[in-house]
């Protein structure tokens, strides 16, 4: 991974100038204090002083060691909230960090001080160091954690932002999916093949049309009017499926069979809502060719480990294009792949391939639970 790719990932520089300006209005708030007590106040202030050495070797050199350091923290906190670590253990380590900002500052502050000659190394009093460091422990433990506040403060309203641009999102891919889906279906020659099958119908088995007409009608009364939810449970979307397939296998009669395989433990479990007939209408639609004038569809739902593993078997034609062909050309596959991102971010697996023994294409996706 590259330095670029890295400071990108890790490094937010909106927050760290945050940290700058919340350190910069500390030492403002400490400049006034310290020039305050030395026009009015000049018994509690030390007999030698030196504004110099007191703007250039104290605020400046803590200055650019605290916001340095807090950057290191913000990069570590980033990380802790990607790793769910726990709350005690959380604070325990920022508990530590809080502690070990004063240690690093003075340590850095006496190296410096001897190699810039400011202080002897014969003269050095390890005793006077550490009462330093003991002197303003409290203070840099206040001060660590209000930075360590801002810190995530930061980082909760910004997934909180992220998370209402992708909830908005959502509701709009859901709504062209639905549209999407009724485009398709109220294409011509879907209507068309629909109503012919129904007046066939209507002579050879009356009750069958009826069915047949209730089907195509719920179906598309799910698709405009259904829950706007973006996932729905597994028995949800079977049922709202069910209309569709009662209305092709009416179409396609003999020619098509189409089987399932589902756990029924795991209908309680909430998938993407209207995912499963995208797939089923893109099996058929591919799988039908010269050499294969019929048609074998099974869907499987089963559990692997923390995912739930949705697929799609057909033993029709094989494809000729990749899985990323398939995505440029497919609106229908891109939308499902786009929402399966905005839903589980990279913790997901889709995929359309041939199947490895040759006897058709399979579709897979595995979302996490």
């Amino acid at each position: 991974m590259s330095l670029t790719t890295l400071k990108r990932k890790y490094i937010d520089l909106k927050l760290v100038l945050l940290l700058a300006g919340f350190y910069l209005m500390f030492d403002i708030v400490l400049l006034v204090k310290v020039a305050y007590m030395r026009n009015y106040m000049p018994g509690d202030s030390p007999d030698y002083f030196s504004w110099t050495d007191f703007l250039v070797h104290n605020l400046l050199f803590d200055y650019i060691i605290v916001v340095s350091y807090m950057t290191l923290i913000a990069i570590s906190t980033k990380r802790f909230l990607n790793k769910n670590y726990s709350w005690v253990k959380i604070i325990s380590i920022h508990t530590i960090f809080s502690i070990l900002i004063g240690l690093i500052i003075r340590l850095i502050f006496d190296f410096y001080s001897i190699i810039a000659g400011r202080v002897s190394l014969a003269d050095f009093d390890l005793r006077k160091s550490i009462n330093a460091f003991v002197y303003v422990i409290d203070l840099n433990f206040l001060i660590y954690f209000a930075m360590v506040f801002i810190i995530y403060t930061y980082y909760y309203l910004k997934q909180v932002k992220e998370a209402e641009k992708r909830h908005s999102k959502l509701e709009s891919q859901l709504v062209n999916t639905r549209m999407k889906m009724l485009s398709s279906q109220l294409q011509p020659h879907f209507l068309f093949n629909t109503l012919n099958s129904i007046a066939v119908l209507t002579d050879i088995d009356a009750a069958k049309a009826k069915d047949t007409i209730a089907d195509l009608s719920d179906f598309l009364r799910e698709i405009l009017y259904s829950s706007d939810s973006n996932r729905i449970s597994l028995d949800e979307e079977l049922r709202i499926l069910e209309y569709y397939l009662n209305i092709v296998n009416v179409r396609f009669s003999d020619h098509l069979t189409i089987t399932k395989e589902i756990d029924n433990s795991l209908l309680v479990k909430r998938v993407p809502a209207l995912l499963l007939q995208p797939l089923i209408e893109n099996s058929i639609k591919h799988g039908y060719s010269y050499d294969h004038t019929n048609l074998n569809i099974k869907i499987s739902v089963y559990e692997e480990g923390k995912y739930l593993v949705i697929k799609v078997e057909n033993d029709g034609a094989p494809i000729s294009q990749t899985h990323a062909e398939l995505m440029k050309k497919g609106v229908g596959l891109t939308n499902i792949n786009d929402r399966l991102k905005n839903l589980y971010h990279d913790n997901y697996f889709f995929e359309i391939r041939n199947k490895a023994d040759g006897s058709g294409v399979e579709t897979l996706i595995k979302i996490p639970e």
